[in-house]
Formats: structure tokens, C-alpha cells, sequence
């Protein structure tokens, strides 16, 4: 098996770009914002204790080592002023 990673969230899969939950019905990359709040609660789920903040601060920081997101306009902010 040839396994490779999404390149919107990092998830092992078999074949193209994205994982299934990276995706909408089309088979297109979701919307950054809509991307980026279910990534903001995969970390919630993972960090119950920690501040939307700092929940936001990591996942835009996790966004940035990824191919479909490190250049977009709100990740590249974020790297920056961090």
C-alpha cells in the first residue's frame, strides 16, 4: 500500500491531495475558515483545557507546515507575528 498524508490536515490516506474530511461533497478542498474551525476543535478535543487563543495560535501554526495552507493569507499573518 502506497500511503501518503492530506495535505490540508496531515492524515494518513491512500490516494489524492485530501482526505475525506478535508473535502466537500465535490470532492474540493472545504473553505479555509471552515477548515479551520474544525481543526480549531479536533484541538479543543485533544487540549480540553486550553484557551480558544492558544487553540487558535497551534492550529494555525499546524496550518502552515501544511502544503494547502501555508500560503494563505491568514496562516502567513499568523506565522509572522508569531
Amino acid at each position: 500500500m502506497n500511503s501518503h498524508h492530506c495535505e490540508s490536515c496531515g492524515m494518513p490516506i491512500e490516494a489524492g491531495p485530501y482526505c475525506s474530511y478535508c473535502v466537500d461533497a465535490a470532492g474540493k478542498l472545504q473553505p479555509f475558515d471552515e477548515r479551520f474551525e474544525r481543526m480549531v476543535q479536533f484541538q479543543a478535543r485533544r487540549e480540553p483545557a486550553a484557551s480558544r487563543a492558544d487553540l487558535e495560535k497551534k492550529t494555525l501554526a499546524y496550518m502552515a507546515t501544511m502544503p494547502a495552507w501555508k500560503d494563505h493569507p491568514r496562516v502567513r499573518v499568523a506565522v509572522r507575528d508569531a
